[in-house]
């Protein structure tokens, strides 16, 4: 029996939307710092198209670490297994943005989802291609089926403002060999990857291929295998949630991946791919609704991934 998508996301929302929200916006981004806490939004799409939304489900939001499976799945279309000599898979157990992790490990990333693995993948990109943003947003685009995908000048300048931490560690990898490309042009890609906006709806729309469509994840020349499009859901799984991606797979049981704008995707590769925003963070960098939303929904339903 299929169950009732619009109702239990109706419920959830119900539920949460004026509970006591015990996060915090991500202040340290300048832009960020304005945002209504109040939003929230969810999106569930089925794997056959069914569309089912709440609240805020239709106003954009700028994405930032969600890009970050984005740009992994484009550079892994590219270069397939290559990209594992500069990165590895392995979760991180620290915060996000840890250089003495990264000092310590050579200035070889953790994995991808994490700042320092982000920014080498967008070193690959910027070797690869002479105007790396306009592939980036045409990638998406199409990803998303939506040419209206745009990114926010006014976020990308904000974090570039006080992105201090990320030039720390970028020229941290740097003098370790792994970074090729001038520091400032990596991360003024990096910096505009994480400002691209869109709603929950596109959010879910955008991973849904991730799922068992029988469709290749992926757009025009950049389409990941069926073997690669498992790897990246492997990777949600086990990194995509900073240091709180263990809790997160037992908790909830999906792969996914957030970001500090309060944005989470996750999926059912068999069923169903989900989006919740909602900007108030948890201690670990990530929504503290949205992550409660996802627990309940897979409490719900029943059924997880295992």
């Amino acid at each position: 029996m299929t169950p009732d998508y619009d109702q239990i996301i109706n419920e959830i929302y119900n539920e949460l939307k004026d509970a006591s929200d015990e996060g915090t916006v991500a202040d340290y981004i300048p832009d960020l710092a304005h945002i209504d806490r109040t939003k929230f939004g969810i999106c569930l799409t089925t794997l056959d198209g069914e569309q089912n939304k709440v609240g805020d489900a239709d106003e954009k939001f700028s994405l930032q670490s969600v890009t970050k499976v984005l740009s992994l799945s484009l550079v892994f279309s590219q270069l397939g297994n290559k990209v594992w000599d500069r990165v590895d898979v392995e979760p991180s157990g620290n915060g996000f943005n840890s250089i003495i992790q990264l000092e310590y490990e050579n200035g070889f990333p953790r994995n991808p989802f994490i700042n320092a693995g982000a920014i080498v993948i967008a070193d690959m990109l910027v070797s690869l291609h002479k105007d790396p943003k306009a592939v980036f947003l045409n990638y998406i685009r199409g990803l998303c089926g939506n040419t209206d995908i745009q990114y926010n000048e006014k976020v990308a300048l904000s974090e570039k403002s006080v992105g201090y931490g990320n030039y720390s560690l970028a020229y941290m990898i740097k003098s370790k060999g792994n970074l090729v490309n001038d520091v400032d042009e990596v991360l003024d890609f990096y910096f505009w990857q994480c400002s691209v906006e869109m709603t929950c709806a596109e959010l879910a729309q955008t991973f849904l291929n991730f799922g068992e469509t029988n469709v290749p994840f992926g757009h025009g020349n950049y389409m990941l295998t069926a073997s690669q499009s498992r790897r990246m859901n492997a990777l949600m799984l086990t990194c995509g949630f900073y240091d709180e991606s263990g809790e997160f797979a037992f908790e909830v049981g999906l792969p996914g991946k957030s970001g500090v704008g309060g944005a989470i995707v996750a999926l059912n590769p068999l069923r169903y791919c989900v989006s919740v925003w909602s900007p108030p963070l948890n201690v670990k960098g990530n929504s503290y609704k949205g992550m409660k939303a996802l627990e309940m929904l897979t409490t719900k339903l029943g059924r997880s991934i295992f």
